[in-house]
């Protein structure tokens, strides 16, 4: 067991930037997943969703949110989630509004998370070429809602008490 272990740490080299998807969902079968969640709002009590279309949770609204890697402060992953789903800059709190632990009973790749939810605000706005303008959503828009949408992916729908104005 352990040459296989050495081998695979020889192959992935620094996994502090990500790792294998094969290597990850296998890894997501052992142990939980550490992730944040950003709940953006503006001046008008609106939350921001992005729309998702997965194997694993989609399709569906849900807050932006990303796994954090290793060694990786969740300001860090924070920020790099914002820049990727939004394509803007934010701030976040300092202490999580949340944590929340998800898991899913019937399946194991992907079944376990513990969520750390981050209040946010914008510092720039988000890529209006994510803006969702027109049904059906794609994977990646965005949109501001004052309620908990139709189509919120089932795991996030334990924000809808934050979602809504």
């Amino acid at each position: 067991m352990k040459e296989l272990i050495e081998a695979i740490k020889s192959d992935i080299g620094d996994s502090r930037s990500g790792l294998p998807e094969d290597l990850f969902l296998f890894i997501s079968q052992l142990t939980p997943m550490i992730n944040v969640d950003l709940l953006v709002r503006n001046e008008l009590g609106q939350t921001l969703l992005t729309w998702r279309e997965d194997e694993f949770y989609g399709p569906g609204w849900h807050l932006p949110g990303g796994i954090i890697r290793f060694k990786e402060k969740a300001s860090d992953r924070i920020r790099i989630v914002a820049d990727k789903e939004l394509g803007a800059q934010v701030t976040h709190d300092e202490h999580p509004l949340r944590v929340t632990e998800m898991m899913n009973p019937s399946r194991d790749v992907r079944g376990h998370f513990i969520s750390l939810l981050y209040g946010c605000s914008l510092i720039s706005d988000p890529s209006a070429q994510l803006r969702f303008t027109h049904k059906p959503a794609k994977n990646g828009e965005w949109a501001w809602f004052s309620r908990c949408p139709e189509h919120m992916i089932h795991q996030h729908r334990i924000y809808s008490d934050l979602i809504s104005v």
